[in-house]
């Protein structure tokens, strides 16, 4: 009897550690998508990482190629401001969903893979150049910039002499997601995080030359789709 109690007072113990965990995960993404509405930014509830017999991800599919780390129900079309809208959704509908940020009409971004982005930040830094937010996804730096539009992102890529495919661009009918969400493999994080209701966002022609150079040496990894 002495020698299983040790283990109960554990399990007890770790029982009830772990739903206040979840208690405050749950209030921080809720707060992160009030937050984030209350910017402009419409959100929406991701799929989210689960282990079970349906697969890796929470939209079901077993092949899933990102899982909790996409759209999926409701759709991105359905991202709102809806401070009660997002209330429901985070507090009753789906709680445990990553926060999903449509971007094209008030915040874009450009993404590249992270040793690239810390190298190019070091380089904004050495030059004074003023960044916005700026997100670090697994193995992907994200850098919030001011709202683009496809034809804009063409003319200035097509000034380029090359673009390395490492570089990505989340513009019109595209997405981020935001901390404390976690992906299958693994956590989203802030390196800057947004100041005040309305962060700044620089224009993305100001950074493309330097993402671009940053970008050249490194490996694209088309698997990520975030």
């Amino acid at each position: 009897m002495q020698r299983t109690r040790p283990r109960r007072t554990w399990l007890r113990r770790s029982w009830l550690r772990w739903p206040g965990s979840r208690r405050r995960v749950r209030a921080a993404l809720l707060g992160t998508a009030l937050a984030a509405a209350g910017r402009g930014w419409p959100v929406v509830p991701g799929a989210y990482p689960v282990a079970g017999p349906t697969g890796p991800c929470s939209c079901e599919d077993p092949n899933c190629p990102v899982p909790g780390a996409h759209p999926h129900d409701p759709p991105l079309l359905a991202a709102t401001t809806d401070a009660r809208m997002v209330s429901w959704w985070w507090e009753r509908r789906s709680p445990d969903s990553p926060v999903l940020v449509a971007t094209g009409r008030t915040v874009c971004a450009v993404s590249l893979p992270a040793g690239a982005g810390a190298r190019a930040l070091e380089y904004f830094a050495v030059l004074g150049v003023r960044l916005g937010p700026v997100l670090a996804s697994p193995g992907r730096y994200v850098l919030l910039v001011a709202p683009y539009s496809l034809e804009e992102l063409g003319e200035l890529l097509a000034e380029q002499p090359w673009v390395p495919g490492s570089l990505r661009y989340h513009g019109p009918d595209g997405y981020l997601m935001l901390p404390p969400s976690r992906t299958g493999a693994g956590a989203v994080r802030w390196v800057r995080p947004p100041v005040g209701e309305e962060p700044w966002l620089p224009q993305v022609g100001g950074l493309l030359d330097a993402l671009i150079a940053a970008s050249t040496a490194a490996p694209d990894d088309r698997r990520l789709a975030f």
